[in-house]
């Protein structure tokens, strides 16, 4: 299921948010997986730059991310 819908030239992206944490740490930071599907189907993830110490507070930062934002981090990916 996707989190948000975003498109870029006439390609629609569905997005979803993951939390990870790397060793030695105790932040969760918010990562986005973008998924194309189509003639072309497109898979990536990207780190996004929020961090916090619980996770369900994280994704509540994350529900007001803009949409144009979320495009922006797409089109820096898919220079």
């Amino acid at each position: 299921m996707a989190w948000r819908v975003v498109s870029h030239r006439e390609t629609v992206w569905n997005v979803a948010v993951a939390a990870e944490r790397g060793p030695q740490t105790s932040s969760w930071q918010l990562v986005l997986s973008f998924r194309a599907h189509g003639p072309q189907p497109s898979v990536f993830w990207a780190p996004y730059p929020l961090v916090s110490a619980s996770k369900s507070a994280l994704f509540a930062q994350a529900e007001k991310i803009s949409n144009e934002k979320l495009t922006a981090v797409l089109v820096d990916h898919l220079r």
